[in-house]
């Protein structure tokens, strides 16, 4: 008798807490915070807390890890009190020198380098000196569309001969970074941004913080489910300006993140035709046959990877790549706008 008495107790404690912590959940309230500080693009978080100083507490967090990450990770501007990727890239008297970084700069770039081997290359931060060379000529397009011109194939086949991976120089121990290519320079626009985003997120579950979305320049990545359990509703970008839909598709997130690169995001016009920054490793102009490709998984730096490494492979590569990969998921649109989906795909699929 005792025992079941004890056994009831514990019951009705578990329901009363369950009740309490239902309603503490139903009166938080949903805020947002926005930013133009970080990675060149648009921040928003969005958060469930009790009150606004409670949510402002954890979204300055968040802002404080994105800032730290963009001071590191940049490759235009040198800052006084710190190494960066920029001085990784600096030469003195003609050559590289032996730069002693951050950890967080060698895990990213040791990150880097690993998925330059699961893509096959597609995915290569050493292309520094190609993606400079359209970096500036699509700059200068902007600036003065009138005079908007192609690099030209010699000069684009010259950077190429200095973006060997291998030439990337990580000392672990002594935490150090080095360029064995004075020719040589790191573009981490690939990867950087989603990786920023996934320690940020790292940095709230590690805390027992939930109910947050994390969203830099549509690198989506959501913390948790709301309060009341139920998903986040993410949209999926239509890449056709010209449509009146805004999104292709919505999807239904709980702790993952959603990431899509597309030919509509950073462009320039010459002789009436549209050229984009992802450049294919292959033929060294922007990559041909999508619009758009969307990656669907926990891990934002992941994602960041897939989805430019994906638009330099076949659809049918790409789905290989994705398929044997675990709880990763893609949708491709093609440039006469037919879709393909990975196995997976379709479970986030819902209604707006």
């Amino acid at each position: 008798m005792k025992h079941t008495k004890t056994s009831v107790l514990l019951l009705l404690t578990a329901f009363f807490l369950s009740v309490l912590f239902s309603s503490c959940a139903l009166r938080e309230t949903k805020f947002t915070a926005y930013s133009l500080d970080y990675f060149d693009t648009a921040t928003t978080i969005t958060g469930y807390a009790e009150d606004r100083a409670a949510f402002d507490s954890i979204s300055n967090d968040i802002l404080s890890v994105l800032g730290e990450y963009h001071r590191l990770y940049t490759i235009y501007h040198h800052y006084d009190d710190m190494e960066n990727l920029c001085t990784v890239n600096t030469l003195e008297n003609g050559v590289h020198r032996t730069v002693p970084v951050d950890r967080r700069i060698t895990d990213m770039l040791l990150y880097a380098k690993d998925m330059y081997a699961l893509t096959d290359g597609r995915m290569n931060i050493a292309m520094g000196s190609v993606l400079s060379i359209w970096h500036d000529y699509r700059t200068a397009g902007l600036d003065e569309p009138s005079a908007a011109a192609l690099p030209s194939m010699e000069e684009l086949s010259r950077a190429a001969l200095h973006t060997n991976i291998d030439d990337l120089v990580i000392d672990e121990e002594a935490g150090t970074v080095f360029l064995a290519d004075p020719d040589m320079t790191l573009d981490v626009g690939a990867i950087a941004k989603g990786y920023a985003v996934e320690m940020a997120a790292q940095m709230l579950e590690e805390r027992g913080i939930s109910g947050y979305v994390i969203n830099v320049g549509g690198n989506v990545r959501t913390v948790g489910s709301k309060p009341d359990g139920s998903p986040w509703l993410a949209g999926i970008e239509n890449p056709n300006p010209t449509d009146d839909a805004p999104y292709v598709g919505y999807l239904h997130l709980t702790g993952e993140s959603i990431v899509t690169s597309g030919t509509y995001q950073r462009y320039y016009m010459v002789d009436g035709k549209s050229y984009h920054h992802i450049i294919d490793a292959d033929t060294l102009f922007p990559a041909e046959g999508y619009l758009s490709i969307s990656i669907v998984c926990k891990n934002s730096a992941l994602g960041d990877a897939l989805s430019t490494a994906l638009f330099c492979m076949t659809p049918e590569d790409g789905l290989a790549l994705v398929e044997r990969l675990a709880d990763v998921e893609a949708l491709w649109i093609l440039a006469d706008e037919s879709r393909q989906y990975s196995s997976g795909f379709a479970a986030y699929l819902t209604e707006p």
